[in-house]
């Protein structure tokens, strides 16, 4: 009977082992994950085209210990990165083959272990990027600073403020300044506090009234020393009113009819609606054109732009909001940032274009430089 049983199971033996001997079984590689901060190690290998293959398991083992599986990849996969080593000790790996009717190992890897990087070799263009753009802002600062006039296209806006001003202080009439119910932290908001110190600059030269309703207390509160400051500068200290800037509410609508009121009331000269606005941008700019004020606003609120231009005499678009402030004080650090970034974008482009024709002449796959 067992020679039976031998004689029947020998052939189904010798036919698995000889499918087995006829597979091919890819050989593994590790090696430490490069640029990270350890705790890691990348096993690859090269997948082989076999029809019946599942999948493989990853096993690792530890010195001394025993294979454990780490993970599972499918029969086209061919890297898997454990993260869950410890530095400084040594690893072997192997693969396991799967098979609907057997499971193949392969031979085990050589000893590594992980260890951190001090730096990681996919952020070099990041790295050169940010040297290339620190050198134009230090170049243009220095440039500035020198004496040299660094050129800024015309923004007609801020062209506009002395003539605006101007006209405030031959009317005898007040210059109104919002700048926008959003708080401190916002980019907008700080924008138009830098143009508020200019503003408030040239208001104390002329000796113009100043009315700052705001929205936020911190808004407030930094809005008084920046004006304050202002009038410093400016050699009129004596003129400076702790009145000019005050918190009125920090309700949407509340505000936009308060400032309404001042509007119909005092009938300033000029309004500078500058800052983060939201529906209530078209109120407050139909009511100072219905007092026949001039009205400069400026937001990077892209959904209040119509409104602003439809009911303004001029309006800052997009980066002009957040070049005010250099374009009208002409400061050399101010200037030579505004120079730096305008370089750096023309320096993007460039890369942008130069690496579009070679994927489109030539095929090649730039790489990821931004």
């Amino acid at each position: 009977m067992d020679r039976l049983k031998l004689t029947l199971v020998a052939p189904g033996l010798l036919l698995l082992c000889l499918v087995a001997l006829g597979r091919e079984l890819p050989l593994p590689e590790a090696r430490d994950n490069p640029g990270d901060g350890g705790g890691a190690i990348v096993v690859t290998w090269n997948p082989v085209e076999d029809g019946a293959l599942i999948g493989y398991d990853v096993e690792r083992q530890a010195e001394g210990d025993t294979w454990v599986r780490v993970g599972f990849r499918g029969p086209l996969a061919a890297r898997l990165v454990d993260d869950e080593v410890t530095d400084g000790t040594r690893y072997q790996y192997r693969l396991a083959a799967l098979y609907p009717d057997t499971v193949l190992h392969s031979e085990p890897t050589a000893t590594v272990t992980s260890s951190p990087q001090w730096f990681d070799p996919t952020t070099l263009t990041a790295l050169i990027g940010t040297l290339i753009f620190t050198f134009l802002l230090l170049f243009f600062t220095f440039q500035a600073r020198s004496g040299r006039k660094l050129f800024i296209r015309r923004i007609g806006g801020l062209d506009a403020v002395e003539e605006a001003l101007g006209r405030a202080t031959e009317m005898g009439r007040a210059t109104l300044f919002v700048p926008g119910l959003s708080t401190v932290d916002d980019i907008a908001t700080i924008a138009a506090l830098n143009i508020l110190s200019e503003v408030a600059k040239r208001t104390a030269q002329f000796q113009t009234q100043l009315i700052v309703p705001t929205a936020d207390p911190i808004v407030f509160t930094v809005a008084q020393e920046i004006v304050k400051e202002s009038y410093t500068s400016a050699g009129r200290p004596d003129a400076y009113d702790p009145g000019m800037v005050f918190f009125l509410t920090n309700e949407q609508f509340a505000y936009a009819a308060g400032v309404d009121g001042i509007m119909v009331r005092e009938k300033p000269a000029t309004n500078f609606l500058v800052g983060y606005f939201w529906a209530e941008s078209l109120i407050l700019a139909e009511t100072g054109a219905s007092t026949g004020a001039v009205q400069i606003a400026g937001t990077d609120a892209i959904g209040q732009l119509p409104f602003f231009i439809t009911a303004c005499d001029y309006t800052l678009i997009g980066e002009e909001l957040y070049a005010a402030s250099a374009y009208l004080s002409r400061e050399p650090l101010l200037m030579g940032a505004i120079k730096g970034q305008d370089w750096s974008k023309l320096l993007i482009m460039a890369l942008i274009f130069l690496g579009t024709l070679l994927a489109l002449a030539f095929g090649i796959a730039t790489p990821d430089l931004f």
